[in-house]
């Protein structure tokens, strides 16, 4: 699930990504066009019954993005905006920021 909050001068979008605690025994990262795809720099973290990370976004973006859960299986958010294809003939979930 993601939700968007923008700052008062909506300089800055807050999204919450989230999870449900049953789709990963150990982790889950955050990896996409905001972090250069790298598996090490968000991890979700386990709170409350849900898998959840808050990443400070520029507006007027649109990022590409996936989960890797259990450091082994690539998944998609069932909320993102839309799809794409990507390179590894899967897709990429996308996350479109407005102003």
């Amino acid at each position: 699930m993601l939700n968007k909050n923008y700052t008062p001068k909506r300089t800055v979008c807050k999204v919450t990504f989230t999870l449900p605690e049953d789709v990963a025994s150990s982790d889950v990262k955050l990896v996409g066009d905001f972090n250069d795809w790298d598996t090490g720099a968000d991890e979700l973290e386990k709170k409350k019954g849900k898998w959840e990370i808050t990443k400070r976004l520029k507006p007027e973006n649109e990022y590409r993005f996936r989960y890797l859960i259990d450091g082994e299986v690539w998944e998609n958010d069932d909320s993102a905006d839309t799809y794409v294809a990507n390179d590894f003939g899967t897709e990429d979930s996308v996350l479109e920021i407005g102003k």
